[in-house]
């Protein structure tokens, strides 16, 4: 019975071994696999950073951008406004003349003259700029002024 039992006991250990020798060989088929993958990995893994890389210097320069354009707006308006102000104060000196050569027209006539009837004046639309209104009044004045002959 000995002998039988060490042949059992030694048919165990080789098959043992058998199958350590195949799963260690399965386990091998894994690791290669694992360091293919592992090459594919590291390059994608550089594509992505080269990828970050870029798009940082993108968006520095769009910063860089937008910086310029934030000036160049900023002095923008501040010129706009400015130039809305000397068209105020404009408009205003035209009001003052138009004033002043409304009152010499009236100085002008003669004394026995009967005013002219001024025609009712055409409604303005709410587009239209207050500076188009003053030309279009100073228009009017001048074509009243040709039609009695005084206007030079």
């Amino acid at each position: 019975m000995s002998h039988s039992l060490g042949v059992a006991i030694e048919s165990l250990v080789a098959i043992l071994l058998m199958l350590t020798i195949g799963y260690c060989m399965l386990l091998n088929k894994r690791l290669k696999r694992l360091k293919a993958d592992e090459q594919t990995l590291k390059a994608t893994i550089g594509e992505l950073i080269t990828a970050t890389e870029i798009a940082e210097r993108a968006i520095g320069g769009l910063k860089h951008t937008v910086r310029d354009v934030n000036e160049n707006l900023g002095t923008q308006l501040a010129s706009a406004a400015e130039m809305s102000e000397q068209l105020k104060k404009q408009l205003g000196e035209c009001d003052n003349v138009v004033r002043r050569l409304s009152k010499i027209a009236v100085a002008a006539r003669p004394p026995g003259a009967a005013p002219e009837p001024a025609p009712p004046p055409a409604p303005v639309p709410a587009s239209v700029s207050s500076a188009k209104a003053v030309a279009a009044a100073a228009q009017a004045f001048s074509e009243r002024r040709k039609a009695n002959g005084l206007a030079a």
